[in-house]
């Protein structure tokens, strides 16, 4: 970037004397015009010096305090004028009003001519640019080769540290620690402020900074890096001013190449999770024909048939109906991607898939379960926190009794989603609910599948249609009323509703399915049907819809 003040050391500005708007001598050069029309002012630009004779203003002063008016408000680079020729001297008014601007207004020896002066300046400006055009491709060059050479974003992040002499790293979409030495104090900073409600917003020019208060107090600088799906940001630990056109353009050859290795990683990323996410759901299905060939999958993707393994179900409160699927998944994958980087810190490895609206998290027990429990629980608490601040969305939890060997992982994910099932009908939000075995359960396990539907279908053949609107809020309603041993006044507490309300809902279940709920065996018949539909949701519902 050329500024005036660097412009001026030409030779072919000696004897050029700045009279007036000296403090602007910082503007940026972008180009040189000569003027020899007096309706020069619609045809200025931004970062232009403008040359001149004057001749057209050697009779009128209020139009030269007019073009330099127009030049401080157009932000032009300044003013020079061969005032020996016409004017004299350059008038005192027109020196004070530069002043006033910043505008740096210059006094032109005779010689050279004024077309000397525009050629040889553009020269130099042109032979500058190509210059940084020229250290810019060398840089994208070097960069890509480390890149293609398998060295990876970190080192990338290394080298431009070096060019730099200062920190950097690469921030998230919302300003989350993905690569580089990110000093731990300053990641707590960024996310106490996204947590307590801030919000980042991307200027529209090519990068912005801003100071963190407190202890630290350090000013950071981020350049967007654009890739198709999301924004992520390099981070400067310190300002990097507009003036440092060389450093600006080797973040920027950075930001490209990084921008290109984040999109080969997260197409590499999502092939793997589709692969990842397609065994686990044949693996619970029941695909796979014997267990060696269940070992034999999983060792492609670290799991051990010889490890115990806890499982967690996660789901998203209230997704199910307020976003169309293929919404649901776009966020599902972002959601995924960012709870991989945080498992990835974890005292273990843990392993991650998606299966239909949910995350499970296979967790192999590497210690005593009641010493690692808590741990597990602050993790998932950790997990619930980071997808409230970041995406706005409150993210629940099952998880299962105890550890079972990998061969018996559908079991615990049913145990899982069993958990979270109930968590979910009894009113809670952003829950973790631990999986309690039952005897009941555990009697109805025992039971063929078909009895059990036939029970469920018997027990609820008024709710034929239970997607109806008012047939789900009457089940829901019903449920939860049944979990809190009929108590009417916690069933409103729990549904944040009227005690009325859950009275008039209870009658109309009453007169849907033409018995008592007064009766015991009436609301042990329904607390049956409904662990039922539990253990086999979507064949208890088929059944009854037939």
């Amino acid at each position: 970037m050329m500024k005036m003040s660097d412009l001026l050391k030409l030779p072919v500005f000696n004897g050029t004397i700045v009279v007036g708007g000296s403090d602007g001598l910082n503007r940026e050069v972008h180009t040189v015009n000569m003027m020899d029309a007096p309706d020069i002012i619609p045809y200025l630009k931004r970062n232009e010096l403008l040359i001149t004779t004057a001749f057209h203003f050697k009779d009128d002063l209020p139009a030269l305090l007019e073009l330099i008016r127009e030049m401080g408000h157009q932000e032009c680079a300044g003013l020079g004028i061969k005032s020996k020729r016409f004017l004299g001297s350059i008038p005192e008014s027109a020196v004070q009003l530069a002043n006033e601007l910043d505008l740096p207004l210059m006094e032109l020896p005779v010689d050279p001519s004024l077309g000397d002066i525009v050629n040889k300046s553009l020269s130099h400006i042109l032979d500058v640019r190509t210059t940084e055009l020229h250290n810019a491709i060398q840089t994208h060059r070097q960069f890509t080769q480390q890149i293609m050479s398998g060295q990876g974003i970190p080192k990338l992040l290394d080298q431009l540290s070096s060019l730099l002499r200062l920190p950097v790293f690469l921030l998230g979409p919302y300003l989350q620690p993905i690569f580089g030495r990110v000093p731990a104090k300053m990641a707590a900073h960024l996310e106490v402020l996204l947590s307590s409600g801030g919000q980042y917003h991307v200027a529209p020019s090519a990068f912005s900074a801003f100071s963190l208060l407190g202890e630290e107090r350090e000013t950071l600088t981020l350049f967007p890096v654009y890739t198709h799906r999301q924004l992520h940001f390099l981070c400067i630990t310190g300002f990097v001013s507009p003036s440092e056109r060389s450093s600006i353009l080797t973040i920027e050859q950075a930001t490209n190449v990084i921008a290109f290795e984040l999109m080969k990683d997260n197409a590499l990323k999502q092939n793997r999770r589709r692969i990842q996410n397609e065994f686990f759901t044949n693996f619970i299905g029941g695909v796979f024909s014997s267990n060696e060939e269940i070992a034999s999958r999983a060792r492609e993707f670290g799991l051990s048939s010889d490890q115990r393994y806890i499982c967690a179900v996660g789901k998203l409160n209230g997704k199910d109906r307020t976003t169309s699927f293929m919404q649901y998944k776009a966020e599902q994958d972002q959601i995924a991607e960012h709870l991989q980087g945080e498992l990835a810190n974890f005292r273990h490895p843990i392993y991650l898939f998606t299966h239909d609206r949910s995350y499970v998290l296979l967790m192999p027990l590497v210690e005593e379960w009641d010493r690692i429990k808590p741990i597990v629980i602050e993790l998932l608490e950790r997990l619930q926190r980071r997808i409230a601040t970041y995406y706005e969305s409150e993210l629940s939890f099952g998880l299962s009794s105890y550890a079972q060997p990998l061969t018996q992982v559908p079991l615990s994910f049913k145990e899982a989603n069993e958990a979270l099932y109930f968590g979910s009908i009894s009113g809670k939000t952003l829950f973790i609910e631990l999986y309690q075995p039952k005897e009941v359960s555990e009697i109805l396990r025992l039971i063929p599948h078909d009895h059990l539907r036939k029970f469920y279908a018997d027990t609820m053949q008024g709710f034929e249609d239970e997607t109806l609107k008012d047939h789900h809020m009457l089940l829901h309603t019903l449920s939860v009323y049944l979990e809190t041993h009929c108590h009417l006044a916690e069933t409103a507490k729990r549904l944040y509703i009227h005690r009325n309300t859950v009275i008039y809902r209870l009658e109309k279940c009453e007169e849907i399915i033409g018995r008592s709920l007064k009766d015991p065996e009436e609301t042990l018949r329904l607390r049956m049907a409904f662990r039922i539909k539990a253990l086999l949701p979507e064949e208890g519902k088929q059944s009854v819809e037939k």
